[in-house]
């Protein structure tokens, strides 16, 4: 690359006489000295904002050090560098490095089984009481739904178990994982605060069913499920006006002598219709196995003991077993709907596959930095923490992004990597921008904001037929003032 006219000396010299021959004179390097300057001058600018969208970022109101942009050919050849190298917060688009490392080391067909199992010479009686307790293997499935447990128990039955005498959890696949709900931003009961556990059913959120009664002006909520313990308290005032879009329900869990209630309040428009929001009430371990206790109930069964942690003993029988969808379908849930706490679980299996012994943060970031560095991928100034980007304290640079969406491109998982990414205006979380925009259907982007942070990075394709990888970070207090430059971003790549 040029930098400037220090270089066009011993270049002019070798083009000129290339040119020129030995009537190469002082006139012709001058001319050729020019030329080369301009060249310079020009590969210079390339490297930063166009004209339209330094436009577009001068509206924001930002510091240009608070930004960094990097938009690249996927062949390589770079367009755009402002900032590069700067480390920063990327937010939730810090799960690309997350469900790469994932794609590329366990690979699109991985799952994750959920097993249950008894000791020999187990028996099930007329009654259908088996003679032992069950035991189960959780495995840190970060999709397992309540319908799962639900075809899981339904396996159960059909094998002519009614009566379980005790049932033990072995979540021994992971270390101590467990983290506060309310840590990050005061609200424990938004899913996104979700803790990691080894056995987690539906998230280890409650759905609340909210059905207008126009009659009576009223919102009847419904729990699902109706897990014992757990209150739903307090009512949400009825709205004649317009239905706004998305509802807002205000929810504040506490405590009570029986259990845990969610205190509800807020107004909604009888015109948004029926809708449904999801919560969580109780801890991962306490919320799967209420949602046991109640689903067998359900189908008829009982569960005479406790169920209490423990180990698989080593020469358990498998009797009932139940396979996770495949990593490229799971990795897609994560990227599009930017799902944190499966995104903690993923991170968490990669560190179970890299290395003996209950499962850490700490040795799912060794795996993946060993992961990545066995691509070549050395970012040294990576801090990974939890892998899903809800953190203070992640870091990566611009650079290093740009670096692995360009590996991501050439790797054998590159379809399932980008069909996992947010399709601009039609689905995901970019679902609703750019929608008039000729970027529409575009892009495959990944979005992230924290409080403080506005990231983007994906790939573009353009009307030329050109596809680009681009990478925005900005950290600032006034970060969300950028969205409309990062829609501007993706929108001047389309029409290139």
């Amino acid at each position: 690359m040029l930098h400037g006219c220090a270089q066009t000396g011993p270049v002019a010299d070798r083009l000129g006489a290339g040119v020129f021959g030995k009537e190469w004179g002082r006139g012709a390097r001058a001319a050729v000295a020019a030329l080369l300057a301009f060249l310079a001058l020009s590969t210079a600018r390339a490297q930063g904002l166009p004209p339209e969208l330094s436009a577009a970022w001068a509206a924001t109101g930002l510091p240009e050090s608070s930004l960094s942009v990097v938009v690249e050919r996927v062949d390589g050849t770079r367009v755009v560098s402002v900032n590069a190298g700067q480390p920063r917060n990327p937010a939730s688009v810090m799960k690309l490095v997350t469900t790469f490392a994932a794609l590329d080391s366990l690979g699109p067909a991985y799952v994750w089984r959920t097993q249950l199992l008894v000791d020999p010479g187990t028996t099930v009686s007329a009654d259908g009481t088996l003679s032992g307790p069950l035991y189960l293997r959780a495995s840190g499935d970060p999709l397992f739904k309540l319908e799962d447990l639900w075809q899981l128990l339904r396996e159960l039955r059909l094998r002519g178990v009614r009566k379980i005498p005790e049932l033990v959890v072995d979540r021994s696949v992971f270390g101590p994982v467990a983290i506060d709900p309310g840590a990050f931003d005061g609200d424990p009961s938004r899913p996104y605060n979700a803790s990691p556990d080894a056995w987690m059913v539906g998230f280890g959120a409650v759905r609340l069913l909210f059905t207008p009664d126009p009659r009576h002006r009223q919102w009847r909520v419904t729990m699902d499920p109706a897990l014992p313990g757990v209150k739903v308290e307090g009512a949400l005032k009825w709205s004649d006006a317009p239905c706004p879009g998305s509802p807002s329900v205000q929810t504040e869990p506490f405590l009570t002598s029986s259990g845990v209630s969610l205190r509800l309040s807020g107004a909604v428009s009888g015109g948004c219709g029926e809708f449904s929001i999801y919560r969580l009430a109780l801890s991962q371990p306490k919320h799967a196995e209420a949602a046991f206790r109640v689903l067998w109930q359900e189908m008829g069964g009982s569960l005479q003991g406790s169920i209490r942690a423990g180990g698989v003993p080593s020469d358990a029988i498998l009797f009932v077993t139940h396979d996770s969808p495949p990593l490229a379908e799971v990795v897609r849930h994560i990227n599009k709907m930017s799902n944190n706490v499966m995104a903690r679980l993923l991170l968490l299996t990669l560190g179970a596959n890299y290395e003996s012994g209950p499962a850490t943060v700490a040795n799912g970031d060794r795996a993946v930095e060993g992961i990545l560095a066995a691509r070549g991928l050395r970012f040294p100034e990576l801090v990974l923490d939890n892998g899903s980007g809800l953190s203070r304290d992640g870091r990566i640079s611009a650079d290093s992004l740009a670096r692995l969406l360009a590996a991501a491109w050439q790797s054998p998982v590159m379809p399932e990597f980008v069909s996992s990414l947010a399709i601009s205006g039609i689905d995901g979380t970019v679902r609703r921008r750019l929608r008039e925009s000729e970027a529409a259907g575009q892009a495959h982007l990944k979005s992230g904001s924290l409080r403080d942070v506005r990231a983007l990075a994906g790939y573009v394709l353009s009307a030329s037929g050109r596809r680009y990888a681009v990478v925005s970070l900005v950290n600032d207090e006034r970060a969300q003032q950028a969205n409309g430059f990062h829609d501007k971003l993706v929108a001047w790549l389309a029409a290139q």
